[in-house]
């Protein structure tokens, strides 16, 4: 249950969720505005990376603006308070991704894996402590996992030494009770914190937020504007209120926070970046999709002259994960076809 006066620990993760929409276009001076933005308003932690982690630009998930390392140094030129943090997913980022993180000043690294394979990332949680990082192991989409089967995989990464494990909405499909069951499960039978980060396809960010933290949950993600992934993220600026009206301690300055969404955020972006929930992102949420599928199945959609959304359904249908986004070409073709796909 909620606590007055808890302290929550926010993590905003403008510059890597966030890529997505940008189809990983920052340049590392909008990553260096965003941090100094940032360390303005008071956030614990700042995430920079490919939208897929560190190592993620690629043919398959999208070539970024500039490297990791370009993006790192650029937030960390301007970071003193607010910790600088990467994402790692095993089998795309690898070990030298680690090594040159923590050399250009990364303090927290989250590693990063389907919720039910939290047992190939022994070696990468013990590099990261062994570079002096802060390790987070993080389970991704969530609701393809019972509370059950989720607490087995988090004692696996707390058995490895992470310091703390998040679980991630990541295609915002699941209501707050469905949150309550799962955090509940791992708060009570874990020893480390837990985190949770929302998505907004169904418009649950906010509720489901909410209801991680009455559960026990000590950390959470927003992004500024909501830019993410789908319908994207919870909005920093908007979660700062939140919590403060109801009851939690952040340490955000709210104003700044507004400042950085809109005086710094917006300008690069522009008006047609603004996240919504849009047909993909709903039937994403709807079909338990990946959150950065969207992007794909619209390409998909356009090439092959087919609806979008027949695309993303067939993902759901399939279970497809992250690192499936080359069955989306399939797909579409068999329905520019019009065979049944699969």
């Amino acid at each position: 249950m909620k606590r007055e006066g808890d302290r929550v620990k926010v993590l905003d993760t403008t510059c890597r969720d966030g890529m997505h929409a940008m189809a990983h276009q920052f340049k590392p001076e909008d990553v260096k505005a965003i941090a100094h933005a940032l360390e303005k308003a008071g956030v614990d932690y700042m995430e920079v990376s490919h939208g897929d982690g560190l190592g993620g630009s690629s043919i398959n998930y999208g070539f970024g603006a500039a490297p990791d390392r370009e993006w790192v140094m650029a937030a960390a030129s301007e970071l003193k308070d607010t910790k600088l943090a990467v994402m790692m997913l095993p089998g795309i980022g690898v070990m030298e991704d680690l090594e040159m993180a923590a050399e250009c000043g990364a303090k927290l690294c989250r590693v990063t894996v389907h919720c039910t394979e939290a047992d190939i990332t022994r070696q990468h949680v013990r590099l990261t402590k062994d570079l002096g990082m802060e390790c987070f192991g993080v389970l991704m989409m969530m609701h393809m996992a019972e509370p059950d089967l989720l607490l087995e995989q988090a004692k696996l990464f707390e058995g490895y030494g992470a310091d703390a494990v998040y679980m991630m909405d990541s295609s915002g499909h699941l209501m707050p009770d469905g949150v309550r069951s799962r955090v509940s499960s791992l708060v009570n039978g874990l020893s480390i914190p837990v985190g949770f980060h929302a998505h907004a396809n169904l418009a649950m960010h906010i509720p489901n937020t909410l209801a991680a933290l009455e559960e026990g949950a000590s950390y959470t993600d927003g992004t500024l504007r909501g830019l993410g992934a789908g319908a994207g993220n919870t909005p920093t600026e908007v979660l700062a209120a939140v919590l403060e009206m109801n009851g939690y301690e952040t340490g955000i300055d709210l104003y700044a926070a507004q400042d950085a969404a809109q005086d710094v955020l917006l300008p690069i972006i522009g008006d047609e970046r603004k996240p919504g929930i849009d047909k993909a992102a709903l039937t994403i949420g709807y079909a338990g999709v990946y959150g950065s599928f969207a992007l794909h199945a619209k390409r998909a959609a356009k090439r092959y002259g087919v609806d979008e959304r027949d695309i993303l359904l067939e993902c759901g249908r399939r279970k497809l994960v992250g690192g499936q986004e080359d069955i989306i070409i399939e797909i579409a073709v068999s329905l520019a076809k019009g065979a049944k796909p699969g």
